[in-house]
């Protein structure tokens, strides 16, 4: 399953060691079988006279044994029996150069294959991890999806990855082995096979409670890391509470759980070793046994000489043997860490691309029409967070949608770039619905500044470039002028190469957001979407924010989810949303005439800030 799904495309990798695989096996029987008949006639143990015979006169097998004994037998009657044992030596060395020739280049095929399959699968895992949508993450914690991507793939490395060689090599070699076995004796191998299974079975039952274990190891590690990025990230929240006693006390017994488990994987893992070494003695005990016995009686056509050249073969089959039973341990462990990969790589993307898609228009100077149609929208399936929605934005108009905490407002402009699905509705943009474009095309005419934003540890020229990579310096200054971002930026140490740090650390709220105002500056994007851009502001930094997005908002069509009322009082419609609807919508001279709830969030919000 493993190799059908991931080493497909390495198919030529795997021929390859196949072939010097089988290369390496037959040199290696070569190998023994060349020594024993030349130990038989060097030292006297075969008197037979050998004449040369033609190929035809018999048996191959039996003719290719006669010859070779011959030409030993007419070099030894011309240079001696020390020089033909140089010989046959020398014979031997280029021989077993061949062979470990031939296994460095079984192993040579397979580094890209493993390597490849590893580098793969985390290409894999982290396309799926883009292209999933928010939905997805809401019931997954970050640091769990970092041990899939770290931890676990690292462990299909060690694992499953690493084992691909023995996987290819020992099974050729085992079959090898058992082809000459059978053709020296067949009574023997059939005791033989009557064994292996008996082992097989042993090493198997061990496995797979080391796989179930690996599976529970993975998880508990994920824990452990979810547990510590939590605790960087909410870092000021446990010191302000008091609290490092008691995550010190989490994380601690999240350790000692893992320790449990790792424990109890290493020792079947150490167990199957040693397991595996005593079946084998086993094995060979009780064929020299058997073997001795039909020899002794006469039961079998197989001589002395015949039989220590058939136990050096049973002997050589013992190491792939075992070798093939550490990889089906690797492959359990590995195993185990390939079914939390699996979670990410099979997870369904709600979020697709129509079957045929209709082409957004190239050019929309006045920005995009948004239109909602009785849309409903709920996150479980349970509990609706909108309602009945409609509302209609043209090309060019700045829409505001104000109301409380939790009363829907981010929710609904998530929609419009399909971050969302609508339950029930339609979300239509310049005259057709969401679902009826690509995900790209829809997105590529949107421009989105959050409450919180979002800076990669990279230069300033590249986070401005974010998601334009044919800017040039000029657009991405221009930009930055036209955001208020131009005088801090040129101020720092390397001006537009400088590094922005770990989530933009290295500056301060406000100058964060004018750089991510920049980007969608950059973007030009017919339809703006800013979702509480200044909420998180000091007074000085929400005017320069405020003067940069009032440039960004002119000739295109803005979505304005606002915190703070006195940033929006210029908006061509206000929308007041409570308990996920719509409530209330007008100009803000209107609702104020109107005397519901956009005046009483008005008051309230002066009250607070006077």
């Amino acid at each position: 399953m493993f190799l059908r799904r991931f080493a497909a495309p390495y198919k030529w990798n795997i021929v390859g060691s196949v072939l010097f695989n089988f290369l390496t096996m037959f040199l290696t029987v070569f190998s023994f079988a060349f020594i024993m008949p030349i130990l038989r006639i060097l030292f006297n143990l075969d008197t037979t006279s050998y004449v040369w015979k033609d190929w035809s006169e018999g048996q191959f097998q039996d003719v290719l044994i006669n010859n070779f004994y011959w030409f030993v037998t007419q070099m030894i009657g011309r240079i001696g029996s020390t020089a033909t044992l140089a010989v046959m030596a020398t014979a031997l060395i280029v021989a077993t150069l061949l062979k470990v020739m031939a296994a460095y280049m079984s192993d040579y095929c397979v580094i890209p294959m493993r390597n490849g399959v590893v580098a793969d699968i985390r290409n894999q895992m982290y396309s799926k991890i883009v292209s999933l949508p928010i939905g997805f993450y809401t019931h997954e914690r970050k640091g769990d999806i970092m041990s899939r991507l770290l931890g676990d793939v690292g462990e299909i490395e060690a694992s499953v990855a690493a084992s691909l060689a023995g996987l290819v090599k020992n099974p050729i070699q085992i079959i090898g082995y058992l082809f000459v076995m059978v053709v020296l004796s067949w009574k023997l191998t059939v005791f033989v096979f009557i064994l292996l299974p008996i082992a097989g079975w042993i090493m198997g039952t061990v496995g797979k409670k080391l796989k179930a274990a690996s599976l529970d190891a993975q998880n508990m590690l994920g824990t452990i890391l979810s547990t510590a990025e939590e605790t960087i990230g909410g870092l000021k929240v446990v010191k302000a509470f008091n609290a490092e006693t008691h995550m010190e006390n989490v994380f601690e017994s999240e350790t000692a759980e893992y320790k449990r488990l790792s424990d109890s994987i290493q020792r079947r893992w150490t167990l199957a070793h040693p397991m595996s070494e005593f079946l084998g003695t086993i094995a060979v005990a009780v064929v020299l046994w058997f073997g001795g016995a039909i020899i002794i009686s006469g039961e079998t056509s197989i001589d002395a000489p015949g039989f220590i050249y058939y136990m050096v073969i049973f002997y050589s089959i013992i190491n792939p043997a075992k070798e093939l039973t550490k990889v089906g341990y690797t492959i359990r462990k590995g195993m185990a860490a390939l079914q939390r990969v699996d979670k990410i790589l099979n997870a369904e993307n709600p979020i697709k691309d129509p079957e045929k898609p209709v082409k957004m228009p190239n050019e929309l100077k006045e920005g995009g029409t948004v239109l909602f149609k009785n849309v409903n929208f709920s996150y479980d399936g349970e509990r609706y967070v909108l309602q009945d929605i409609n509302l209609e934005i043209k090309a060019g108009q700045t829409i505001a949608l104000v109301g409380q905490s939790g009363s829907g407002k981010s929710t609904l402009v998530d929609l419009i770039p399909r971050f969302w699905d609508v339950a029930h509705g339609e979300v239509w943009v310049e005259n057709n619905p969401v679902g009826k474009y690509t995900v790209n095309d829809l997105r590529s005419i949107m421009g989105i500044v959050n409450q919180e934003p979002i800076l990669f540890n990279d230069t300033i020229f590249n986070n401005i470039a974010f998601g334009s990579p044919n800017a040039t310096m000029e657009e991405v200054v221009e930009a930055a002028k036209i955001a208020n971002a131009y005088e801090f930026i040129i101020d720092t140490e390397n001006g537009f190469q400088t590094m922005a740090g770990d989530r933009g650390s290295r500056f301060s709220g406000g100058q964060k957001q004018r750089i991510s105002i920049a980007r969608a500056v950059l973007k030009n994007p017919p339809i703006l979407i800013l979702d509480e851009a200044t909420s998180a502001l000091d007074t000085e930094s929400e005017r320069l924010v405020q003067e940069a997005l009032e440039r960004l908002m002119k000739n295109r069509t803005t979505i304005v989810v606002a915190h703070r009322l006195s940033t929006i009082v210029n908006a061509d419609l206000i929308c007041v949303m409570q308990d996920g609807k719509i409530v209330e919508r007008g100009t803000h001279h209107e609702l104020l005439k109107h005397n519901g709830v956009y005046k009483h969030l008005v008051e309230m919000q002066s009250l607070s800030e006077g």
